[in-house]
C-alpha cells in the first residue's frame, strides 16, 4: 500500500513538472507584450542569450528556453542578427526565429535604366562596397541561372538585374543581394517569353540589350512597343540605330543635347558609328521594356524622338524627323 502510495505521489510530482515545463515554454510571458528589438552578436553563446532574453521582459525564464533548445538539438544553430521579438511569442516561435536567421530586414529600391554603375553608387551610398560589387557583376552566374547562358563570355551582368523593391536582411551579404537580383530576372523571363524569343529566332541577350535601350529611351509601354518596331526594323534594314542613350552610357554624360564630337566615339557601344546592336545592354530595364522589345509593334515609322517633357515624336521619313527636331528640340 505505502509502495502504491510513494508511486502516485511520484507520479504526480512528475506530471506537476511537466505541468510546469511546459507552461514554461508554451505560454508566453506577456500575451500583450509589445514588439522591441533584439540582438544577437557573432559568437554569443546561448547561455548568454538566454540570460538577455529573460532581463529584457521576453521570457518567464532562461531555465526553459536553454532546455528547450538542449531538447530540440538547437542550442548552436542560433544565429547573430538583429530580431522583432515579443513578450507575446512562445519559446519555441523565438527559437525558430534565431535558428532561421529570421533576422529584422530593410528595404533597397533599383530604379528600371539604372546602369551598374548608378546600382553600385546606391549600394555603396548603404554600405555596401562598390568595389565588391563591380567584381561580383564579372562573375560567371550562367551555372545557376540559364537565361545567362547567351551572353557573350567578358560582358558582366549589366541588363540583367531585375529592378524593384528586394527586403535585405542586415547581414545579407552583397553576393546574396546579387543573386536576388538575378532570381528576379529568371522569374519574369518566364517560359512562355523564353518561348517566344526562341521561337523568334532571337536571343535573351539580343533582347535584354534592346530593352536597355527602350528603357532609357521611352516611358510609355505603348511607345515602348512603337519604338521596338522602329528598331527591330532598322536591324534588319541595316540601318544604324543610332540611340542617343549609347552615346551618354560611354561618357556617362547626364545629358540630352549630344555633341557632335561624341557621335565621333570610337566605341561599340556608339550606335551612331556602327550598325546593329551595341556590344551589351546599357541599364538594367524593366519588364514593359522587356516586353516591348519581345512584342515589337509594327508601324510605318522609321524614326522617333523624345521632347524634353518626355513625350515621344514619331515620323515616317527622314524629312519629318528633321522638322520635329526643330520644332521639339529648339
Amino acid at each position: 500500500m505505502e509502495k502504491k502510495k510513494l508511486f502516485f505521489i511520484l507520479l504526480l510530482v512528475i506530471c506537476l513538472l511537466l505541468f510546469f515545463i511546459w507552461q514554461g515554454i508554451y505560454l508566453p510571458k506577456n500575451p500583450l507584450g509589445k514588439e522591441k528589438i533584439f540582438t544577437i552578436e557573432k559568437g554569443q553563446g546561448f547561455f548568454k542569450i538566454s540570460n538577455s532574453l529573460e532581463r529584457e521582459g521576453l521570457i518567464r525564464n532562461r531555465f526553459y528556453f536553454n532546455l528547450y533548445l538542449v531538447l530540440t538539438g538547437n542550442y548552436k544553430r542560433l544565429q547573430p542578427g538583429n530580431y522583432l521579438l515579443s513578450p507575446s511569442m512562445k519559446i519555441p516561435e523565438i527559437a525558430k526565429k534565431f535558428v532561421l536567421g529570421d533576422v529584422i530586414k530593410g528595404k533597397i529600391t533599383i530604379i528600371e535604366g539604372w546602369n551598374l554603375k548608378e546600382i553600385a553608387q546606391y549600394l555603396g551610398e548603404r554600405g555596401f562596397s562598390q568595389e565588391e560589387f563591380f567584381e561580383l557583376v564579372k562573375k560567371d552566374f550562367s551555372g545557376e541561372f540559364n537565361f545567362l547562358k547567351d551572353k557573350p563570355q567578358g560582358l558582366d551582368l549589366e541588363g540583367y538585374l531585375f529592378p524593384d523593391t528586394y527586403e535585405i536582411g542586415k547581414r545579407e551579404s552583397l553576393e546574396e543581394i546579387v543573386r536576388k537580383m538575378l532570381k528576379n530576372s529568371d522569374k519574369k523571363l518566364n517560359l512562355e517569353l523564353r518561348e517566344e524569343i526562341n521561337r523568334q529566332g532571337k536571343t535573351i541577350f539580343e533582347i535584354v540589350t534592346m530593352a536597355s535601350m527602350i528603357e532609357k529611351e521611352v516611358k510609355i509601354f505603348e511607345d515602348k512597343k512603337l519604338v521596338s518596331g522602329i528598331l527591330w526594323k532598322r536591324l534588319e534594314n541595316g540601318i544604324p540605330l543610332q540611340i542617343d542613350a549609347t552615346i551618354t552610357y560611354i561618357t556617362g554624360k547626364k545629358t540630352t543635347e549630344i555633341p557632335l564630337e561624341d557621335l565621333q566615339i570610337d566605341s561599340p557601344y556608339n550606335t551612331y558609328k556602327y550598325k546593329g546592336l551595341p556590344l551589351g545592354p546599357i541599364s538594367n530595364p524593366g519588364l514593359d521594356s522587356i516586353l516591348a522589345g519581345i512584342y515589337p509593334e509594327e508601324s510605318e515609322y522609321l524614326y522617333y524622338l523624345s521632347t524634353p517633357e518626355g513625350k515621344t515624336i514619331f515620323s515616317k521619313t527622314l524629312e519629318e524627323h528633321n522638322l520635329a527636331k526643330a520644332k521639339y528640340l529648339k
